[in-house]
């Protein structure tokens, strides 16, 4: 595996990290609700850890081989967004003040419910099954040639991806605390809206995925 290929993946999957969705919507929710969005970030990141290592031992292979498989899996996905987005929705909540801890989905937040509801999110997220399943393998060398075992190849490109999650999601959460930090009413608004993303990504891949079983 040369740099080319490395700064090829680099370059794509940073693309598909900056354009908004579940995760964007969740570090917004959590830059705003919480009082660091960093816990609900490395639960982002920890669940794409999960993939990765899925990745690695060959179980993805599995998976994508199995339509029924991965079907059920973006049920499940989609359907825990749709879960998380209406309680988002119910619970707007407004930025934390000070010394305040910060208020979750459901009530009060504390950094291990953030960190957990980051990784079911990103472990159930649609999208990063596509990524793993779909877009990582047409980057690995299988023939021999690229030096690199394929499990080896699998470890580093995940690493790559989990490194721009890392650099993005708490400019996003940050950034939306920054902005909105001291605008109660626009960071309820916002928060609503990253709520609703969520629900509206959940429930049209929900339909989707109940229409093929």
């Amino acid at each position: 595996m040369d740099s080319g290929t490395l700064l090829a993946f680099l370059a794509l999957d940073l693309l598909l990290v900056c354009i908004p969705g579940a995760d964007w919507a969740y570090a917004i929710s959590a830059g705003l609700r919480d009082r660091s969005p960093l816990p609900a970030v490395a639960g982002l990141v920890a669940g794409y850890a999960l993939h990765t290592a899925l990745a690695v031992a060959g179980l993805a292979v599995l998976v994508a081989g199995s339509p029924t498989a991965l079907t059920a899996l973006t049920v499940v996905g989609a359907g825990y967004l749709v879960w998380l987005g209406w309680g988002v929705l119910r619970r707007p909540g407004v930025p934390a003040q000070g010394g305040e801890r910060g208020v979750g989905v459901r009530g009060v937040s504390v950094p291990g419910a953030a960190f957990l509801r980051g990784a079911a999110i990103s472990g159930l997220n649609p999208k990063g099954l596509l990524l793993y399943l779909s877009l990582l393998p047409q980057f690995l060398i299988t023939d021999g040639s690229g030096g690199w075992p394929v499990p080896a190849q699998t470890a580093v490109l995940g690493a790559l991806h989990m490194a721009c999650c890392a650099a993005v999601y708490p400019t996003v959460g940050l950034t939306a605390r920054a902005v909105l930090g001291a605008r109660p009413s626009a960071a309820r608004a916002v928060t609503r809206t990253s709520g609703a993303a969520m629900l509206g990504i959940g429930a049209f891949l929900l339909a989707q995925g109940l229409a093929t079983l």
